[in-house]
């Protein structure tokens, strides 16, 4: 089941509205010959063709109470905005999932991007000036959409199995990048797998919430607790985590968590009201296996942070830097999920393997206009997840842009080096890899060569 979530359509002034409406007038010819929807084949409306579009991929943001910056959940509110929805959509600057098109995987879980067909209704909608049309006896699609706070998995699995809250924290309007770090106990007696995992700030926190990590820790025979490793990452936007089947991520009996969270004053968004932000909690909500899965998995699966310490993460005024890291491994792997991480400065990123037997390289992912309000974990499609053999070494990239050009820089006259705060910059990617032994990859290898001959046996 693909779920899509999360984007928002920014402010924008009356004369980039205008050029909005000059653009997609002018692209529509194009998108016609795209899709091979003529628009003098028949009326493209909101009420036929757009609504739901517009729900499924909007509203769950554009909605009262929610992150963006205004609400979209009927015609008499979409209607002004269409001109910059279409433009926006054309560019493919929203739904705000940056994730670059025929180059490496393509087969995600939660991936937001729109097919070519959805953003051609929409401009050619635009580009008839946005009729509304007829509802007849039709209920909007927006009645049917989940309440705005609830979790991204509960359609698929239920509510989740444990919520684990934060303490609550004060933040002000104005100040220096903050640090939370509470911990909080499981409650869990017994080793348990994790089926999907997700970080939901709470209510207003999710304006000033930059990033919200957790550790797992457990008691030692001396009686101190000690760490054993990532829960799981939380950075703005993030959608969540679901392990693949037949794989555990274990959550340790008798466990505690430690929060590290980054908190950041004045906040980002629609929702942050420049006040200070009271009784902020950061809830976690876990999908659990039932007792028993683990000793039905296979192999174990980790999250974990992978550092790019090739190329001195410095970034002069108005200028530019690249940074790169390589890991290999002394046994085969899956990678389950990529997701780069910095902050206002960084670009873009790219995922690789290379192959030294070989000396081939295959691109994996590219990001080439990543944001950092808007930190996605790619999910791959567990049948097409990149597979690493004994050796091969994964080659992570990413870029950061100083200048005038990017349009996150508050400033290109500082010096921008590595370190925690909002205004300093990180190099890391956070991967979720299952550990395989040679047998379990050569078992994946053969089935996934069989689906494939069955596949071109059945063109």
């Amino acid at each position: 089941m693909q779920m899509k979530q999360r984007w928002c359509v920014r402010h924008t002034g009356k004369a980039a509205l205008g050029a909005a409406v000059l653009a997609v007038m002018g692209m529509s010819g194009q998108a016609q010959g795209q899709s091979g929807l003529s628009i003098d084949s028949g009326a493209i409306t909101y009420a036929d063709h757009v609504a739901q579009i517009i729900t499924d991929n909007c509203v769950v943001c554009h909605r009262e109470g929610a992150i963006g910056p205004m609400q979209l959940t009927n015609y008499e509110q979409v209607r002004p905005w269409a001109p910059l929805i279409g433009m926006r959509v054309a560019n493919k600057e929203m739904p705000p999932y940056s994730y670059d098109d025929h180059i490496g995987i393509q087969e995600l879980q939660g991936d937001w991007r729109l097919s070519d067909e959805e953003i051609n209704t929409i401009t050619q909608w635009v580009a008839q000036g946005a009729p509304e049309g007829d509802w007849g006896d039709r209920s909007h699609p927006v009645a049917n959409l989940p309440a705005s706070d609830e979790w991204t998995f509960a359609a698929q699995f239920g509510q989740p199995t444990l919520i684990l809250d934060s303490e609550p924290i004060d933040v002000p309007a104005l100040g220096n990048d903050m640090w939370h770090r509470p911990f909080v106990e499981t409650g869990l007696t017994t080793d348990r797998c994790i089926k999907a995992i997700q970080v939901k700030p709470a209510g207003n926190a999710k304006a000033v919430v930059h990033h919200a990590n957790s550790n797992v820790e457990i008691m030692n025979a001396d009686g101190e607790y000690e760490d054993v490793g990532m829960l799981t990452e939380y950075a703005m936007g993030k959608w969540g985590e679901i392990a693949p089947d037949g794989v555990c991520r274990t959550l340790p009996a008798n466990a505690r968590i430690r929060w590290d969270i980054h908190l950041f004053p004045g906040g980002v968004g629609a929702t942050a009201p420049g006040t200070v932000i009271e009784d902020n909690v950061v809830e976690i909500g876990i999908w659990l296996h039932p007792e028993g899965y683990e000793t039905q998995a296979k192999y174990k699966q980790d999250l974990k942070l992978y550092r790019l310490d090739e190329g001195e993460l410095v970034v002069p005024p108005h200028g530019t830097a690249m940074t790169q890291g390589f890991h290999s491994f002394d046994h085969p792997v899956r990678v389950d999920s990529f997701q780069p991480h910095g902050h206002l400065r960084m670009r873009a990123a790219s995922l690789e393997i290379y192959y030294p037997a070989t000396g081939r390289t295959e691109q994996i992912s590219q990001i080439s206009n990543w944001s950092a309000t808007w930190h996605h974990s790619h999910l791959y499609e567990a049948d097409v997840a990149p597979l690493i053999p004994t050796g091969a070494v994964m080659v992570i990239k990413q870029w950061y842009d100083n200048t005038a050009n990017n349009p996150n820089n508050p400033d290109p006259d500082f010096w921008v080096v590595a370190g925690s705060r909002t205004a300093d910059e990180m190099t890391h990617a956070w991967l979720a890899i299952t550990h395989l032994d040679e047998a379990g990859y050569q078992e994946i290898v053969a089935q996934r060569e069989a689906a494939k001959q069955r596949s071109v046996a059945g063109q």
